[in-house]
């Protein structure tokens, strides 16, 4: 389901690879992003791009995959269109997750940290 993309130092981009992010497969998507943090990923960009709808089922995923990060990383989101951006802010997710507009710019400001 999700596409990954690695970069240098150890960034990981997620592309969730489905157009609305819900209840149906909001499951699978935290399980393989779990996945990957297993693997030893640990700053994750989750890039929206391509999802036009998200609900409060596929939230609950992005939360479980901050949990499971915790403080050994990061996980940013980028690309969001208006309905997902205004999902967050309806749901004060846009005070838990650090917003970009793009990947480029995520992973600027991602690698410039120390």
């Amino acid at each position: 389901m999700i596409h990954t993309t690695s970069y240098e130092p150890d960034i990981t981009v997620i592309r969730p690879g489905v157009q609305r992010l819900t209840a149906q497969n909001a499951k699978t998507f935290k399980e393989e992003a779990v996945a990957l943090i297993e693997q030893g990923a640990a700053q994750l960009i989750i890039d929206f791009s391509e999802v036009s709808f998200l609900d409060s089922s596929g939230l609950g995923a992005l939360v479980g995959v901050l949990k499971k990060v915790g403080n050994r990383g990061e996980v940013a989101v980028c690309g969001l269109n208006t309905e997902v951006e205004q999902m967050f802010r309806i749901c004060r997710m846009d005070h838990v997750f650090n917003i970009y507009p793009d990947v480029a710019s995520t992973l600027q400001t991602m690698s410039e940290r120390p």
